[in-house]
């Protein structure tokens, strides 16, 4: 455990925001859209965290963002992009994509298939430089990297494992087998860590955590995860104070 006294913040999976538009179902950990709770307007940096389900052949048509790092991650099925820097690119599962948005950019996300619906996360990230110029970026996992043990996907350095944002954040990947014991260690002593369970179930700092429950921890060091069955897991280190 850390040297810090510990602070969390427990989101059960179903005291998440909803939204059903037919074509799209989205839970909402933090507050977005329609959904506004003012608890629940950010984790530090972490400020969305959507769960979403895109019906066959539907989509978010071309909309404008900036000075935001948007993060998406396929968990089923294929997510065709389209933006304003010319780039149209698929992703799917064990792919990560990451939108700087900077200055300002125009993209779509359709659901790439048909026939069946497409699952993925959505997550945006505060940055720490603001107006650059729009970038995408996208790469594929290798899920063997994160068999019972942490698989680094995102980080603030174009060298380092994984795609990079303009953040001091660090996000990991773990698929962890029933009885796994690990240790995340954090990056600086002032980020905290938010913890969603994609399946499974964990036991982080003493808190049993279920299937899309969030659990976010700060004033710690390091911490331990145990899983009490198969499991896997997303950690999202980002710092406190934007």
């Amino acid at each position: 455990m850390g040297t810090k006294e510990v602070n969390s913040i427990l989101h059960t999976s179903d005291s998440r925001g909803e939204a059903n538009h037919g074509w799209l179902h989205s839970r909402h950990t933090f507050s977005f859209a329609n959904y506004y709770e003012p608890k629940r307007m950010n984790f530090g940096a972490l400020r969305v965290l959507n769960d979403d389900i895109v019906a066959a052949g539907r989509g978010f048509g071309a909309h404008s963002h900036g000075n935001m790092e948007i993060i998406s991650i396929p968990l089923s099925g294929a997510l065709k992009h389209m933006d304003s820097t010319g780039r149209s690119e698929v992703i799917r599962e064990e792919d990560i994509q990451v939108m700087s948005a900077g200055s300002g950019i125009q993209h779509s996300e359709m659901n790439a298939n048909s026939d069946e619906e497409v699952r993925f996360l959505q997550i945006w990230i505060i940055p720490n430089k603001e107006n650059v110029t729009p970038r995408y970026d996208q790469i594929s996992l290798h899920p063997e990297d994160r068999k019972n043990k942490l698989q680094q996907i995102l980080s603030p350095n174009s060298e380092d494992e994984g795609v990079w944002i303009y953040q001091n954040a660090w996000f990991h990947l773990g698929t962890l087998d029933t009885g796994t014991s690990l240790e995340y260690t954090l990056k600086k002593p002032d980020n905290g860590v938010y913890a969603f369970v994609l399946e499974g179930s964990v036991t982080i700092n003493g808190q049993v955590l279920q299937k899309r429950d969030g659990y976010g921890l700060w004033d710690v060091a390091s911490f331990e995860i145990q899983a009490n069955h198969k499991t896997e897991l997303l950690l999202m280190e980002v710092p406190m104070i934007v």
